[in-house]
């Protein structure tokens, strides 16, 4: 049940961290429009921290090694990173 929830949380906050990156920041520099910045801001910042703390809690579930942590973690703020991730450890 957790690892789903984290499946679902984890593409969700994929999905954020593309929408800032490729979306809204580039309508706030190229277009001077920042108002997109702070919800699409908000929300994602709201799924990273939801994701890190399901990473922990999934790291006992698995038992993942700290290695696995690691990579897991830092998929979080790599773009596409967190679809790599869900496709790798979360079968």
């Amino acid at each position: 049940m957790l690892v789903k929830i984290f499946k679902g949380i984890s593409v969700l906050e994929g999905i954020s961290l593309l929408l800032l990156f490729f979306v809204a920041m580039p309508l706030k520099y190229a277009f001077d429009t920042p108002e997109y910045i702070r919800p699409v801001g908000m929300a994602h910042g709201l799924l990273f921290v939801a994701y890190v703390f399901l990473t922990i809690m999934v790291t006992f579930e698995l038992k993942w090694k700290a290695k696995t942590v690691g990579i897991v973690l830092l998929c979080s703020i790599i773009p596409f990173g967190t679809f790599y991730m869900e496709k790798k450890y979360l079968k």
